[in-house]
């Protein structure tokens, strides 16, 4: 019996209207554009409007995708969404996208990852698909994560924006995705964390408290450490080597990591996309967000070799080897 491979058809991406440089955080904030720039490579983020929701990101990029793919809601078989920024506690926002889409009837739910979640519900509708289960599945990574951030943190408040990016895969007899690996370590909570939630409860402060914590000097040495390994892993799975990966698409929180694992590939940044000076740390719609721009902007092209990644708070961590 012929394989199954699951194999990206389409892509689509929203961010919000709102752009905020460097500049305009200087304003409100104890920080300069040089000191963003050179420690992150980040020029601008998008920033939801009021009453702005991840689920309005999510569907507006899954309209996206699904319009490129000429394909009908109605066609799906599944929804994952990778999101640590629900809409509500539930239903979850894979459940009110897929009302809005007209997609109702199809199984649908949230994976909750921090920033690897798009790479994890990318590899679980692999799994969906390669199993005979699905057909044709709409994937997405929304994140509004500056409702989180604590402005008056400098280190932290500039690292990320908010946005989303979607791909439809559809069962196909051709080479598509060939691998996805995922890992998590629960044992690095505390340097990439949101210490509050409905079961420990919520804090008597503003926004109650909803903060992101970080250890940035320290996250940064574990990314690049198990990105390395994972990038063998990944082309271990497949049997391929260095040379066969025409493009990284990275997570895209930091400049220095991106290069870093573009330097243990051996790869020249010119074949790397690099998106994050555009749009920050969106956490699960970066790697989306990117993998749509590449395509849309014509640097992608149909049968070429492409490397996912990302590592987010959990510590998580994923990736996908694939053909486009």
């Amino acid at each position: 019996m012929a394989p199954i491979y699951s194999r990206i058809i389409a892509t689509g991406s929203a961010l919000p209207e709102r752009a905020v440089s460097n500049a305009d955080l200087e304003k409100i904030v104890d920080t300069s554009d040089e000191w963003i720039r050179t420690r992150t490579g980040i020029r601008q983020r998008h920033i939801a409007a009021d009453g702005e929701t991840t689920g309005d990101l999510a569907f507006l990029a899954a309209q996206r995708a699904l319009e490129a793919a000429g394909v009908k809601a109605s066609e799906l078989d599944l929804i994952v969404l990778g999101t640590t920024t629900p809409d509500i506690i539930f239903p979850s926002t894979a459940c009110l996208v897929q009302q809005r889409l007209g997609a109702n009837g199809c199984a649908a739910f949230d994976v909750n990852a921090a920033c690897s979640g798009f790479m994890y519900a990318l590899g679980i509708a692999d799994k969906f698909i390669k199993s005979g289960q699905s057909k044709k599945v709409l994937v997405i990574g929304a994140e509004t994560l500056t409702r989180m951030v604590d402005w008056n943190e400098r280190e932290t408040c500039v690292l990320f924006g908010d946005g989303a990016g979607a791909v439809v895969l559809e069962a196909s007899g051709e080479p598509g995705i060939y691998a996805t690996c995922m890992h998590a370590d629960g044992g690095y909570k505390e340097l990439l964390w949101n210490p509050v939630g409905v079961s420990v409860g919520f804090r008597d402060e503003p926004n109650h408290g909803v903060r992101i914590k970080m250890a940035g000097r320290e996250v940064f040495k574990v990314a690049v450490k198990t990105l390395d390994s994972l990038v063998d892993e990944t082309l271990e799975a497949v049997g391929m080597h260095e040379s066969d990966i025409d493009w990284l698409i990275p997570h895209q929180a930091n400049l220095r990591i991106i290069e870093a694992t573009a330097k243990r590939l051996q790869m020249p940044m010119d074949r790397v996309i690099v998106t994050v000076d555009q749009h920050a740390n969106t956490s699960s719609g970066s790697v989306p967000l990117a993998l749509d721009y590449a395509v849309r902007s014509g640097k992608v092209q149909r049968g070429q070799n492409l490397l996912l990644e990302a590592f987010g708070g959990g510590f998580t961590w994923a990736s996908a080897l694939l053909r486009y």
